[in-house]
C-alpha cells in the first residue's frame, strides 16, 4: 500500500516542487492552508507530514505544536522545510523530527521522505491498519492517568459478528471496516473532547477510548448511531434486504448471523480502585461482555 503525505505550504512554488517529486511514489494531499491540513491529519492520519515553516509564521508552529501534544498524534512524523537561512527560527515552538532547506529539496528530498518513514516506523508503536497507538502505546497511558490519580472514562468498543462477515467478504473488504471504526471513533472522541483523550487500537476489532465522564455517555451514543447508519453500506444488497448473511461459525457449521454491531463497555476511576492499568481494562472489557449479550449495537456502564 502506498505510504501516505500530507504537504503544508503557503508558498505556491514549494508545494508545486514537492508536488512533482512526491506524486506517484506517495499518496500525497496538499494544503495552503494549516488549519485545513490539520482536518485531514485528524481524519486519516497520514504516515508523515511535510510542513514549509516560514520565519515568522508562529500561528502554523503553535498549531502544529498542539497537534503533537495531543497523545495520538505524538508519533506521527513531522519533516519541516526551512528557508535556507534559519538562525532565527525560534527552536522550542518548532515539534518536528527531521528538516531539510529549501535548496536541497531537489537533490536530497526523496531520500529524506524515505528515511522519515522508515524511522517512525521501526520506532513507533501504532497498529499499521489504522494507524492509531497500539497496546504499549495504550497501556502507557492509562497508567499515567492512573499514577496522578486522575478522573477518567475508559471505552472498550469491539464489533459483534465481524468474524463471519470477514470470512464471507474477505479481508479486504473485513480492513476497510476495521480503519472506517477506527476513523469514527477517532472523529467523534476528538469532535466531544479535543484535549486530553485518547483514542488506541488494541487489535482486531478492538478498540480503546479515554475521556472525561461527562462526555464518554454522549459520544458512544454518537459512535453507535454513526456505526449503525454507515456499516450497511459494507454488505451486498441482498443481504441487506435478508437482514443477514450466512456463513460458517467456528464449528464450520454454516449459520446465519445478523448484519454488524459494535458493543462498548465503561468503565471510570470513580467507581473502583485502579492501580494497575490491566484492572481497569479488564473492567471495562467484562462491561463490553456484558453489552455483547444484547441485540444490536449498544453500550453499557460499570456501576459497581
Amino acid at each position: 500500500m502506498m505510504k501516505s503525505i500530507a504537504v503544508i505550504s503557503k508558498d505556491i512554488d514549494t508545494l508545486n516542487i514537492l508536488e512533482r517529486m512526491l506524486k506517484g511514489v506517495y499518496d500525497i494531499t496538499v494544503s495552503n492552508n494549516t488549519q485545513s491540513a490539520l482536518d485531514y491529519i485528524y481524519n486519516y492520519m497520514p504516515d508523515l507530514v511535510i510542513i514549509d515553516i516560514q520565519p515568522d509564521d508562529l500561528s502554523s508552529m503553535k498549531i502544529l505544536g498542539s497537534l503533537k501534544e495531543d497523545p495520538i498524534f505524538y508519533q506521527l512524523p513531522v519533516l519541516a522545510v526551512f528557508p535556507d537561512q534559519y538562525a532565527g527560527l525560534t527552536w522550542d515552538l518548532l515539534s518536528v523530527e527531521d528538516y531539510i532547506c529549501r535548496a536541497e529539496l531537489e537533490r536530497d528530498m526523496l531520500a529524506r521522505v524515505q528515511l522519515s518513514i522508515l524511522r517512525a516506523e521501526r520506532v513507533i508503536e501504532i497498529n499499521p491498519l489504522t494507524k492509531l497507538p497500539g497496546n504499549i502505546s495504550i497501556n502507557k497511558q492509562i497508567q499515567a492517568r492512573l499514577d496522578k490519580n486522575d478522573v477518567f472514562a475508559l471505552g472498550y468498543a469491539d464489533l459483534d459478528y465481524f468474524k463471519p462477515f470477514n470470512d464471507k467478504y474477505g479481508f479486504s473488504r473485513g480492513d476497510e471496516v476495521i480503519k472506517i471504526t477506527g476513523r469514527l471513533v477517532l472523529n467523534i472522541v476528538k469532535s466531544k473532547q479535543h484535549k486530553n483523550s485518547f483514542v488506541g487500537h488494541i487489535g482486531g476489532d478492538d478498540f480503546i477510548f479515554i475521556m472525561d465522564l461527562n462526555l464518554i455517555e454522549r459520544a458512544s451514543r454518537e459512535i453507535i448511531d454513526n456505526f449503525d447508519r454507515i456499516i450497511p453500506t459494507f454488505y451486498d444488497t441482498a443481504d441487506i434486504k435478508k437482514g443477514y448473511i450466512e456463513s460458517f461459525d467456528r464449528h464450520k457449521q454454516l449459520k446465519a448471523f445478523d448484519i454488524m454491531s459494535i458493543s462498548i463497555g465503561i468503565t471510570d476511576t470513580k467507581y473502583g480502585d485502579f492501580p494497575h492499568y490491566g484492572e481497569i481494562t479488564e473492567r471495562a472489557s467484562e462491561m463490553k461482555k456484558y453489552a455483547k449479550q444484547f441485540k444490536g449495537s449498544c453500550y453499557r456502564l460499570n456501576r459497581r
